[in-house]
Protein backbone atom coordinates (compact mmCIF):
# COMPACT_ATOMS: atom_id res chain seq x y z
CA UNK A 1 0.00 0.00 0.00
CA UNK A 2 2.78 2.43 0.91
CA UNK A 3 4.61 1.59 -2.31
CA UNK A 4 1.43 2.25 -4.27
CA UNK A 5 1.02 5.66 -2.66
CA UNK A 6 4.63 6.54 -3.40
CA UNK A 7 4.23 5.46 -7.03
CA UNK A 8 1.09 7.53 -7.37
CA UNK A 9 2.78 10.59 -5.84
CA UNK A 10 5.67 10.21 -8.24
CA UNK A 11 3.23 10.21 -11.16
CA UNK A 12 1.68 13.55 -10.22
CA UNK A 13 2.26 16.55 -12.45
CA UNK A 14 3.85 19.95 -12.10
CA UNK A 15 1.79 22.45 -14.07
CA UNK A 16 3.29 25.53 -15.69
CA UNK A 17 0.87 28.41 -16.20
CA UNK A 18 2.05 31.45 -18.20
CA UNK A 19 0.45 34.84 -17.64
CA UNK A 20 1.10 38.11 -19.44
CA UNK A 21 1.22 41.37 -17.53
CA UNK A 22 -2.39 42.24 -16.77
CA UNK A 23 -2.21 45.53 -18.65
CA UNK A 24 -1.62 43.52 -21.86
CA UNK A 25 -3.56 40.33 -21.18
CA UNK A 26 -6.77 39.34 -22.97
CA UNK A 27 -6.75 42.28 -25.40
CA UNK A 28 -9.50 40.67 -27.51
CA UNK A 29 -11.88 40.90 -24.55
CA UNK A 30 -11.73 44.69 -24.51
CA UNK A 31 -14.55 45.05 -27.04
CA UNK A 32 -16.95 42.96 -24.98
CA UNK A 33 -15.78 43.82 -21.45
CA UNK A 34 -14.18 47.26 -21.73
CA UNK A 35 -10.66 48.31 -20.85
CA UNK A 36 -11.32 48.65 -17.12
CA UNK A 37 -12.76 45.17 -16.68
CA UNK A 38 -10.43 43.35 -19.10
CA UNK A 39 -7.34 43.13 -16.80
CA UNK A 40 -9.52 42.20 -13.83
CA UNK A 41 -11.04 39.37 -15.83
CA UNK A 42 -7.60 38.18 -16.94
CA UNK A 43 -6.56 37.91 -13.29
CA UNK A 44 -9.83 36.22 -12.30
CA UNK A 45 -9.41 33.64 -15.08
CA UNK A 46 -5.91 32.86 -13.82
CA UNK A 47 -7.08 32.63 -10.21
CA UNK A 48 -9.82 30.16 -11.09
CA UNK A 49 -7.41 28.17 -13.27
CA UNK A 50 -4.77 27.93 -10.56
CA UNK A 51 -7.27 27.19 -7.77
CA UNK A 52 -8.82 24.35 -9.77
CA UNK A 53 -5.43 22.97 -10.77
CA UNK A 54 -4.22 22.89 -7.17
CA UNK A 55 -7.39 21.00 -6.20
CA UNK A 56 -6.74 18.32 -8.84
CA UNK A 57 -5.54 14.96 -7.43
CA UNK A 58 -3.10 14.46 -10.32
CA UNK A 59 -1.35 17.80 -9.71
CA UNK A 60 1.66 18.06 -7.42
CA UNK A 61 2.26 21.79 -7.76
CA UNK A 62 1.66 24.81 -9.99
CA UNK A 63 4.32 27.20 -11.27
CA UNK A 64 3.12 30.53 -12.67
CA UNK A 65 5.42 32.42 -15.00
CA UNK A 66 4.62 36.13 -14.88
CA UNK A 67 6.17 39.56 -14.44
CA UNK A 68 2.95 41.11 -13.17
CA UNK A 69 3.38 42.05 -9.51
CA UNK A 70 -0.31 41.97 -8.62
CA UNK A 71 -0.92 38.64 -10.34
CA UNK A 72 2.18 37.21 -8.65
CA UNK A 73 0.85 38.18 -5.21
CA UNK A 74 -2.65 36.90 -5.80
CA UNK A 75 -1.61 33.58 -7.34
CA UNK A 76 1.07 32.95 -4.74
CA UNK A 77 -1.60 33.46 -2.09
CA UNK A 78 -3.51 30.56 -3.64
CA UNK A 79 -0.46 28.31 -3.28
CA UNK A 80 1.26 28.65 -6.64
CA UNK A 81 5.00 29.13 -6.98
CA UNK A 82 5.68 32.23 -9.06
CA UNK A 83 8.78 32.69 -11.20
CA UNK A 84 9.55 35.83 -13.23
CA UNK A 85 9.43 35.71 -17.00
CA UNK A 86 13.18 36.14 -17.34
CA UNK A 87 13.33 35.38 -21.08
CA UNK A 88 10.66 37.97 -21.87
CA UNK A 89 10.32 36.52 -25.36
CA UNK A 90 6.70 35.48 -25.41
CA UNK A 91 4.51 32.57 -24.44
CA UNK A 92 6.58 29.58 -25.54
CA UNK A 93 9.83 30.92 -24.11
CA UNK A 94 8.02 31.52 -20.81
CA UNK A 95 6.79 27.92 -20.79
CA UNK A 96 10.27 26.53 -21.47
CA UNK A 97 11.58 28.72 -18.66
CA UNK A 98 8.86 27.54 -16.27
CA UNK A 99 9.46 23.87 -17.09
CA UNK A 100 13.17 24.45 -16.53
CA UNK A 101 12.48 25.97 -13.13
CA UNK A 102 10.45 22.92 -12.16
CA UNK A 103 13.10 20.46 -13.28
CA UNK A 104 15.98 22.42 -11.78
CA UNK A 105 14.46 21.61 -8.39
CA UNK A 106 13.06 18.17 -9.31
CA UNK A 107 14.73 16.72 -12.42
CA UNK A 108 12.38 13.73 -12.86
CA UNK A 109 9.24 15.89 -12.86
CA UNK A 110 6.40 15.24 -15.26
CA UNK A 111 5.45 18.69 -16.57
CA UNK A 112 2.35 20.05 -18.24
CA UNK A 113 1.72 23.53 -19.63
CA UNK A 114 -1.81 24.82 -19.06
CA UNK A 115 -3.43 28.01 -20.30
CA UNK A 116 -4.16 30.69 -17.69
CA UNK A 117 -7.59 31.40 -19.16
CA UNK A 118 -9.65 28.36 -18.14
CA UNK A 119 -12.13 29.93 -15.70
CA UNK A 120 -14.53 26.97 -15.87
CA UNK A 121 -11.80 24.42 -15.12
CA UNK A 122 -12.95 21.48 -13.02
CA UNK A 123 -10.39 19.50 -11.01
CA UNK A 124 -11.98 16.13 -11.86
CA UNK A 125 -11.87 16.83 -15.60
CA UNK A 126 -8.26 18.01 -15.43
CA UNK A 127 -7.46 14.83 -13.51
CA UNK A 128 -8.88 12.71 -16.33
CA UNK A 129 -6.82 14.55 -18.93
CA UNK A 130 -3.58 14.26 -16.96
CA UNK A 131 -4.13 10.57 -16.24
CA UNK A 132 -4.62 9.97 -19.96
CA UNK A 133 -1.46 11.95 -20.71
CA UNK A 134 0.62 9.58 -18.58
CA UNK A 135 0.49 7.06 -21.42
CA UNK A 136 2.57 9.19 -23.80
CA UNK A 137 5.96 10.96 -23.82
CA UNK A 138 4.27 14.16 -25.03
CA UNK A 139 0.55 14.79 -25.40
CA UNK A 140 -1.83 17.69 -25.81
CA UNK A 141 -5.48 18.65 -25.57
CA UNK A 142 -7.03 20.78 -28.29
CA UNK A 143 -9.16 23.76 -27.37
CA UNK A 144 -12.93 23.91 -27.82
CA UNK A 145 -12.53 25.29 -31.35
CA UNK A 146 -10.23 22.44 -32.37
CA UNK A 147 -7.60 24.91 -33.56
CA UNK A 148 -5.48 25.78 -30.54
CA UNK A 149 -4.17 23.96 -27.48
CA UNK A 150 -5.08 24.29 -23.82
CA UNK A 151 -2.72 21.68 -22.34
CA UNK A 152 0.61 20.15 -23.38
CA UNK A 153 2.33 17.47 -21.32
CA UNK A 154 5.83 16.04 -21.18
CA UNK A 155 6.78 12.88 -19.29
CA UNK A 156 9.86 12.76 -17.06
CA UNK A 157 13.00 13.21 -19.14
CA UNK A 158 11.10 14.56 -22.15
CA UNK A 159 11.32 18.18 -23.27
CA UNK A 160 8.07 20.11 -23.30
CA UNK A 161 8.77 21.76 -26.68
CA UNK A 162 5.73 24.06 -26.64
CA UNK A 163 4.30 25.59 -29.82
CA UNK A 164 1.35 27.54 -28.43
CA UNK A 165 -0.36 30.42 -30.20
CA UNK A 166 -2.80 30.52 -33.10
CA UNK A 167 -3.15 27.16 -34.87
CA UNK A 168 -1.10 25.31 -32.28
CA UNK A 169 -3.04 22.04 -32.60
CA UNK A 170 -1.48 21.37 -36.00
CA UNK A 171 1.99 22.39 -34.81
CA UNK A 172 1.83 20.13 -31.77
CA UNK A 173 0.68 17.25 -33.95
CA UNK A 174 3.56 17.90 -36.37
CA UNK A 175 5.99 17.94 -33.45
CA UNK A 176 5.07 14.36 -32.55
CA UNK A 177 2.85 15.07 -29.57
CA UNK A 178 -0.20 12.80 -29.29
CA UNK A 179 -3.61 14.42 -29.32
CA UNK A 180 -5.61 13.22 -26.34
CA UNK A 181 -9.06 11.84 -27.14
CA UNK A 182 -10.74 12.33 -23.77
CA UNK A 183 -14.46 12.99 -23.72
CA UNK A 184 -16.40 14.99 -21.19
CA UNK A 185 -13.62 17.44 -20.38
CA UNK A 186 -15.13 20.62 -21.84
CA UNK A 187 -13.89 22.73 -18.93
CA UNK A 188 -10.28 21.91 -19.82
CA UNK A 189 -10.87 22.86 -23.45
CA UNK A 190 -12.74 26.12 -22.83
CA UNK A 191 -10.19 28.91 -22.94
CA UNK A 192 -11.45 32.48 -23.09
CA UNK A 193 -10.23 35.05 -25.61
CA UNK A 194 -13.43 36.76 -26.73
CA UNK A 195 -16.80 37.80 -25.38
CA UNK A 196 -18.38 34.75 -27.00
CA UNK A 197 -15.83 32.52 -25.28
CA UNK A 198 -16.67 34.11 -21.93
CA UNK A 199 -20.38 33.47 -22.45
CA UNK A 200 -19.61 29.83 -23.25
CA UNK A 201 -17.49 29.52 -20.10
CA UNK A 202 -20.23 31.11 -18.00
CA UNK A 203 -22.68 28.58 -19.42
CA UNK A 204 -20.37 25.76 -18.33
CA UNK A 205 -20.03 27.29 -14.88
CA UNK A 206 -17.00 29.39 -13.95
CA UNK A 207 -15.11 29.62 -10.68
CA UNK A 208 -15.83 32.11 -7.94
CA UNK A 209 -13.24 34.69 -9.01
CA UNK A 210 -14.59 34.99 -12.53
CA UNK A 211 -18.17 34.84 -11.31
CA UNK A 212 -17.65 37.81 -8.98
CA UNK A 213 -15.57 39.82 -11.43
CA UNK A 214 -17.93 39.31 -14.36
CA UNK A 215 -20.96 40.23 -12.29
CA UNK A 216 -22.73 37.04 -13.32
CA UNK A 217 -24.82 35.01 -10.92
CA UNK A 218 -25.10 31.29 -10.34
CA UNK A 219 -28.30 29.62 -11.46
Amino acid sequence: MLADRRADAGARWSLVVPLKSLDRAKSRLATAAGELLRPRLALAFAQDTVAAALACPAVRDVVVVTDDARAARELAALGARVVPDVPGRGLNAALVHGAGAVRAARPPAAVAAVNADLPALRPAELDRVLRAAREFPRAFLADAAGIGTTLLSAAPGVELAPAFGGESRSRHLASGAVELAVGGVESVRRDVDTGADLLAALALGVGDYTLRTSGASRT
